[in-house]
């Protein structure tokens, strides 16, 4: 049986540009691929406990076959590993291995350890040769590709980090087999922003065709490689996210106040989750403001409950602060400029736009509105 050959996805920063691979099967060629790219280079894999578990094997397997013997930093795995603790210890194994600036950090993992090592890159020996090796959906189509690294404070997610873009990004769509399936919905909702955001075509194939997605096979690849190609448009526009880049933040407004709320436990709410309620809060408060129609928010609320993803707040196990206090992780978040409120809205499926200056007394209320104590 003949390999499929891969799909290729170009990000246009010229000569920081850099491909994407979305494919079966390139787990097991990554030392080839990276070799031919970045001859000559020693390097660092940084991974989780549980992905090490699963992957690690045959990536290491790989890489020998290349002449690359790398060092390996294992991390627990988990929101919380996006910390300074971490992040100091990634620091220290690259440097312990000798590894010199032209070397690479290898991020074999999802959204956390690609954040994580890529900072850690980003900043060692003042920047790095970095590879992107995305093992979650949620990476594959979201984190993995635009270069936005970081960690998060006890004030707020992400907001420690720099932009440092990959050399490659290898999407292995053969490793998501292994995922639990809640991974797979929270990875899900990134899919379903692309759409939301600007691709109402997209939406709709994703309405029609979701099941044979996590089914896998072509539409998972498929679905795979609209993200990336849409994520890739916007960053070829706006690298440093001075402009339009911040629609990709459909949800996230809403979604990083849940999971600061819920103090990153994984256990009542992951970042997929939290961008899935988000996106369709988003949609109701557009509506609320009478700049979409109640239909739009309905419609977005089903495609999520009919995939198994939560879509309110009520959805969240336990108890969630006040909405004054929700309010203010709002207010944290590093898409405020300047002390105003910035939300992405829409005005219908597909019709997202950045609107700045939005009253928080308008979100109090809707918060409120929608807090389910």
């Amino acid at each position: 049986m003949s390999a499929i050959a891969p799909v290729t996805v170009e990000v246009g920063l010229g000569e920081r540009g850099y491909d994407i691979l979305i494919g079966p099967g390139l787990l097991s060629g990554a030392g080839q691929e990276i070799s031919r790219r970045l001859p000559g280079r020693r390097a660092a894999v940084v991974t989780d406990e549980n992905v090490a578990a699963a992957q690690l094997g045959t990536l290491k397997a790989g890489l020998k076959t290349s002449g690359i013997q790398p060092a390996v930093i294992t991390l627990p795995a988990g929101e919380k590993t996006k910390s300074f603790a971490h992040l100091e210890e990634v620091v220290d194994g690259v440097l312990a291995a000798k590894l010199e600036r032209g070397d690479i950090v290898i991020a074999l993992g999802g959204g956390v350890i690609g954040d994580l090592a890529g900072f850690a890159a980003g900043i060692v020996r003042r920047g790095m040769n970095f590879v992107q090796i995305p093992t979650s959906l949620l990476a594959q189509v979201d984190s993995s590709v635009g270069g936005k690294t970081g960690i998060n404070s006890p004030r707020g997610k992400n907001l420690i980090g720099v932009f440092h873009q990959p050399k490659l990004v290898l999407a292995d769509t053969g490793v998501l087999d292994t995922l639990p399936i809640r991974e797979f919905r929270a990875g899900y909702a990134e899919l379903a922003k692309y759409g939301l955001i600007d691709r109402p075509a997209f939406f709709a194939w994703l309405e029609a065709n979701w099941q044979d997605v996590f089914a896998g096979g072509p539409a998972r690849a498929e679905a795979i490689a609209e993200a990336c190609r849409a994520k890739a448009d916007v960053v070829a526009r706006d690298e440093f996210e001075t402009g339009d880049r911040a629609l990709l933040n459909l949800g996230h407004t809403f979604g990083h106040a849940l999971e600061a709320a819920t103090h990153y436990d994984g256990a009542r709410l992951v970042h997929g989750e939290g961008v899935a309620i988000g996106m369709a809060l988003a949609h109701r408060f557009s509506a609320r403001l009478n700049l979409a129609s109640p239909d739009d928010a309905g419609r977005v609320e089903a495609h999520l409950r009919a995939v198994g993803l939560p879509w309110r707040m009520a959805d969240i196990p336990g108890e969630l602060p006040d909405a004054e206090a929700l309010l203010s992780y709002i207010a944290q978040d590093k898409k405020v400029s300047r002390g105003a409120l910035t939300f992405i809205l829409t005005r219908g499926v597909g019709q997202a736009f950045i609107a700045r200056d939005v009253p928080a007394s308008e979100v109090l209320g809707f918060l409120a509105e929608n807090h389910p104590g």
